[in-house]
């Protein structure tokens, strides 16, 4: 039985980050996906990945970043986009009822996420009081898809993973929860995902 619902944050209970990159590759005469093409070829030792596990702030990565930028031939202005991005984390209502429904159902529930410093605060910081775990790579030191980071929020929620339920709005971030046993759910819409949770739950979380 399910005992634990884990949430990412941008993309499923916030609005996705993803789409104020689209949005600046647009304004800027980008070509599309080209920023996470960089981000792709840069691998775990490059600057998106290293700000995801805490080890550069937005104050330092957006040097290391345009670099590798331009070296995929694009140019940005990486403070431009992040601020861009920070915008539109704003919180899906949806989401967020849906997440209260479980809790005064006595499921525990989680977010984790993959984000940031900036400053002294990390993206998300505004949710901790909806969550009763919160687990975020730039805090742990861990991101997704690390099946490491699965552990940690499985261990803190205290469930097997079993017992877990994951969303996430990509797929190579299901894939880990998926091979340590976890029930997964794309979000590509907020109703729909919420609807698929309800019915493996046998709960009412739309509307």
């Amino acid at each position: 039985m399910i005992a634990a619902v884990i949430f990412d944050l941008g993309g499923v209970v916030l609005e996705s980050p993803l789409h104020a990159i689209t949005a600046y590759e647009r304004a800027r005469g980008l070509p599309l996906n080209a920023i996470n093409r960089a981000v792709v070829d840069a691998g775990e030792a490059g600057a998106w990945a290293r700000l995801e596990r805490g080890e550069l702030t937005v104050e330092t990565f957006c040097a290391p970043f345009e670099a590798e930028c331009r070296a995929c031939g694009i140019a940005i202005d990486a403070r431009d986009l992040m601020a861009r991005i920070s915008e539109t984390t704003v919180a899906r209502p949806a989401m967020l009822e849906a997440i209260r429904r479980l809790r005064r159902h006595g499921l525990r529930v989680a977010a984790l996420t993959n984000n940031w410093h900036h400053g002294d605060r990390t993206v998300g910081d505004g949710l901790r009081q909806e969550f009763d775990v919160f687990v975020e790579s730039a805090a742990v030191g861990l991101r997704k898809p690390d099946p490491r980071i699965y552990d940690v929020v499985c261990r803190e929620l205290g469930v097997a993973p079993a017992r877990a339920v994951f969303l996430d709005d990509i797929g190579r971030n299901l894939k880990p929860a998926r091979a340590l046993g976890m029930a997964t759910i794309k979000v590509d819409d907020p109703v729909p995902a919420l609807r698929e949770l309800g019915t493996l739950l046998g709960l009412e979380l739309v509307g």
